[in-house]
C-alpha cells in the first residue's frame, strides 16, 4: 500500500470516476486505474462498485476512504512540519555553554540567533566540560562548548583560543610585575574552579610539571566570586583573558601569564562523532563561523 495509491482512490471517490480523478491528479486515466487496482490487490478487497453510471465505494471502500483521508492529512501535516524544520520556522536547539565568559562571548550571538530564528526554542545547560561532554554523548545536548576534547567520540568546531591571565591582590608581593611565570606562584594559594571544569586539571598538571602542587584556597564556578576572593587576599585566580579583563576592580591587578605558553582556554563546540545535526544546530555553527572570535588582546 502506497500513498499514491491511496490518493488515487480518494480522488476517484471524490470526483465520481476515473476520468475526472485523472484530470485532478494530472496523470493518465490508465495510471489511476492501475493504482486503485494495486490498492485493492494489496488489501484483498473490492473498494469500488464500477457497474453503475457513477463509480461508488463499496462497504470496504467507505472504511478505507475514511482511513485514507486521515493518513493523507497526517502525511501532509508531517511534510509541512519537516519543511518548517528545514526552513527553521520551528525546532529546538539543545545547547551546553561554559559558565566562564558567557556574557562576553555568547550574549551577542544569542541575540543574533534569536533575531534570525525567532521560532527556534533553545534549551540551555551551563557547566564545565566534564558535565557538558557526558550530556552530549547521552543525547541530552546536541551541541556543547568546552575545552577542545581529545576524546575521539566527538567532532568539534573551534570557537576561541584565549591565553590565561593572573588576578592578584594589589598588595601581593608580585603585583608590581608586568608579567608572571606560573612557578612564581608556588607559595600562593590557588583559587580553583568547580571539579567539572577541565581547566582545573590543566592548571594542576601545569604546576606539577614545574615541580609543585598548588595549594588550594577555594573553589567556585562563579568568576565574580573568585575575583572577590582575590581582592580579599585569599589567593590567586587564573582566568581566560576575556574573563579576567572584565573583573579588574579596586584591590585586584591583572598580570600576563608569560609561561607556560601552552596553558590556554581553547573553546570548541562539540557533538557526537557522526551524529545527525538538526537544522537548528547547523544554523548555530554557521553563525559561529560567520562571526569568528578574536579576543586575545591583552
Amino acid at each position: 500500500m502506497e500513498f499514491k495509491q491511496l490518493r488515487s482512490f480518494v480522488e476517484v471517490v471524490h470526483q465520481g470516476g476515473f476520468t475526472q480523478a485523472a484530470k485532478t491528479l494530472h496523470i493518465s486515466q490508465s495510471a489511476v486505474s492501475k493504482q486503485v487496482a494495486q490498492l485493492e490487490h494489496s488489501l484483498g478487497v473490492m473498494l469500488l462498485d464500477r457497474q453503475g453510471p457513477q463509480v461508488l465505494p463499496t462497504a470496504a471502500g467507505r472504511v478505507v476512504l475514511q482511513r485514507a483521508e486521515e493518513m493523507l492529512r497526517l502525511r501532509n501535516g508531517l511534510l509541512h512540519e519537516l519543511d518548517d524544520l528545514s526552513q527553521l520556522a520551528r525546532g529546538e536547539l539543545r545547547l551546553g555553554l561554559p559558565q566562564l565568559g558567557g556574557d562576553t562571548l555568547f550574549a551577542g550571538l544569542f541575540a543574533e540567533y534569536r533575531r534570525r530564528y525567532p521560532n527556534i526554542a533553545i534549551q540551555l545547560l551551563e557547566g564545565g566540560s566534564l558535565s557538558i561532554e557526558p550530556a552530549v554523548l547521552s543525547g541530552e545536548l546536541e551541541l556543547g562548548a568546552g575545552l577542545t576534547p581529545s576524546n575521539p567520540a566527538f567532532d568539534c568546531q573551534p570557537f576561541c583560543d584565549e591565553p590565561l591571565d593572573v588576578l592578584l591582590a594589589i598588595d601581593h608581593p608580585l603585583a608590581e610585575e608586568g608579567s608572571i611565570r606560573l612557578e612564581q606562584l608556588a607559595d600562593t594559594p590557588f583559587l580553583l574552579y568547580q571539579r567539572s571544569f577541565v581547566l582545573n586539571h590543566r592548571l594542576i598538571q601545569a604546576c606539577e610539571r614545574l615541580g609543585f602542587t598548588p595549594k588550594e584556597g577555594g573553589r567556585s564556578g562563579q568568576a565574580d566570586f573568585l575575583a572577590a576572593l582575590v581582592a580579599a587576599g585569599q589567593g590567586v585566580a587564573l582566568m581566560p583573558s576575556v574573563v579576567a579583563r572584565s573583573l579588574v576592580r579596586p584591590g585586584v591587578v591583572r598580570l600576563n601569564l608569560s609561561s607556560p605558553t601552552d596553558l590556554r582556554w581553547d573553546i570548541a563546540f562539540i557533538w557526537r562523532r557522526g551524529a545527525y545535526l538538526s537544522q537548528a544546530a547547523q544554523a548555530w555553527l554557521a553563525l559561529l563561523r560567520e562571526r569568528p572570535v578574536n579576543l586575545s588582546v591583552r
